[in-house]
């Protein structure tokens, strides 16, 4: 690779990386922001492109503590994708405020992140048969990281479409990390223990998506803010713009910090004794089985997963993004709504922490998936029809707010009992079945839309409408949707 007639080395990159991208905070100037982030593109362009021979080896070769190392390995990926995602709970009404936006431009912010999933997954797939898993997931880091830098220029200019451009690019790193990271933890030992496995990592997902609002909100917020918050309105034009100027700069100095360790986590992950597993192995079984499919669309138990996924994701950032604005339309403000999310999350890993402890000894992960779906909907209706005011945890509101958090628990072990059945049997299909499920993140960019148009054109408690016919088809994918194996109507195996 050459820039102005001088090569670049692959082993001098991470050196050139080291200088180059802290500039990009050091020089805030959006000119030169754009020159950086532009040479960094190519940089991770021509890693992608860079072929090498990649050697797998079989999930039964790996001894114990080799098993162990890649979980726990895999489990800080996971509370990374956790750490990255979930702060968007406290950006949504933060950029509401600091850009001036309505509820539906403001759940742009999942938009942006989240609609990545679905334009990078399928070239995820490709990209890790090509370079592997642990350049695959470097390269997904350094992607995020272009978009944690591109929160300096936005910040000084307060330019949220700019904004939305760094979210696509951190949500471009995610969709490659985890079409990477889910299909790996999956085959990562016994089928039945897939849900059990899946429900650790997502204690490491959650376990960060409860720090990352906190933290957050506690760098950039004061105590003062609430007084400030009120202010505004009454404020003249100069006065607001200068006030709203330095709310939204102050997120440089966080997303300037995160860039830098998301390029060191690239490296470590890069250079990690992570082995390079054969996830698409196929038994004698499977491979008859799968002889004559000739597309990834002939397995209907996965389209309808990934659907499944979609609908999902969709109902689980809804509870954990909008609780704050929903609080806050009772009176409850920012500095006290913003423990909604952590409140969310902590009842999410309740329900992992039962998962880890009941799967499969206890109860199958099928019927854990049967059971949270119904309580989902059960939890929407008392959401939509709860009243009266109770004091829980020194807050003191509507109760139907502590319904939204325990959808946190309906939703916390339906990842992780679709993840299995959907990928069960695919065989050689497998990382083009992972890319396909990693599409169906994009319900989180597509639902909050729907949420924020209704809350806009009715009230946001009428909103919560939207999950009902969700938790709907989730249990017609628990109770018979993944037994579907073939398109012809009547063709249910198991």
């Amino acid at each position: 690779m050459t820039f102005k007639n001088r090569t670049i080395k692959p082993n001098k990159i991470a050196r050139t990386l080291s200088v180059a991208l802290p500039l990009i905070y050091l020089f805030q100037s959006g000119l030169f922001c754009t020159d950086i982030l532009s040479f960094v593109f190519q940089i991770i362009l021509y890693l992608a492109m860079a072929k090498q021979q990649i050697s797998s080896v079989s999930v039964s070769s790996l001894s114990k503590r080799d098993t162990l190392i890649s979980i726990l390995i895999i489990g800080l990926l996971f509370f990374i994708f956790g750490f990255v995602s979930w702060i968007n709970a406290i950006l949504i009404p933060y950029f509401k405020i600091a850009c001036e936006l309505t509820n539906f431009e403001s759940y742009l912010v999942a938009f942006a992140f989240y609609i990545s999933y679905f334009v990078m997954s399928v070239p995820s797939s490709f990209l890790l048969k090509s370079v592997g898993f642990k350049k695959g997931m470097m390269i997904g880091f350094w992607t995020m990281a272009v978009g944690a830098f591109i929160f300096v220029p936005a910040a000084l200019t307060r330019t949220y479409e700019v904004f939305l451009l760094g979210l696509f690019s951190l949500g471009a790193g995610l969709a490659i990390l985890q079409t990477a990271a889910n299909p790996y933890i999956t085959v990562l030992g016994s089928k039945e223990r897939a849900a059990q496995r899946i429900s650790i990592m997502g204690i490491c997902n959650k376990g960060a998506g409860i720090l990352a609002p906190l933290l957050f909100a506690a760098v950039i917020l004061k105590a003062t803010d609430g007084e400030l918050f009120k202010q505004l309105p009454l404020m003249n034009s100069a006065e607001k713009s200068a006030a709203l100027d330095e709310l939204i700069r102050r997120v440089i100095v966080p997303y300037a910090c995160v860039g830098t360790v998301l390029i060191g986590l690239g490296l470590m992950v890069r250079y990690s004794p992570l082995p390079e597993i054969d996830t698409e192995h196929e038994s004698e079984d499977v491979a008859a089985a799968n002889s004559g499919k000739t597309s990834i669309f002939q397995f209907p138990h996965l389209i309808l997963g990934a659907i499944a996924i979609f609908l999902h994701v969709g109902t689980q950032v809804i509870a954990i993004d909008t609780i704050i604005g929903y609080a806050g339309s009772m009176n409850i403000h920012l500095l006290e709504a913003k423990i909604f999310p952590s409140y969310t999350l902590f009842a999410t890993i309740c329900g992992y922490t039962l998962g880890i402890l009941m799967i499969p000894k206890i109860i199958s992960q099928v019927n854990v998936l049967r059971i949270c779906t119904l309580l989902g909907a059960i939890f929407t209706l008392l959401i939509i029809f709860g009243r009266g005011q109770v004091n829980i945890l020194g807050h003191a509101a509507d109760i139907s707010i502590w319904f939204v958090v325990l959808l946190g628990l309906a939703n916390s072990l339906v990842w992780a009992g679709i993840w299995p059945l959907a990928l069960d049997g695919l065989g050689r299909y497998t990382k083009l079945g992972a890319s396909i499920m990693i599409m169906g993140l994009c319900g989180n960019a597509i639902m909050p839309l729907f949420y924020g148009y209704f809350a806009d054109v009715y009230d946001l408690r009428t909103a919560y409408w939207v999950l009902f016919p969700c938790y709907l088809y989730l249990m017609f994918y628990a109770f018979k949707g993944y037994q579907i194996r073939n398109w012809a109507p009547n063709n249910v195996t198991r």
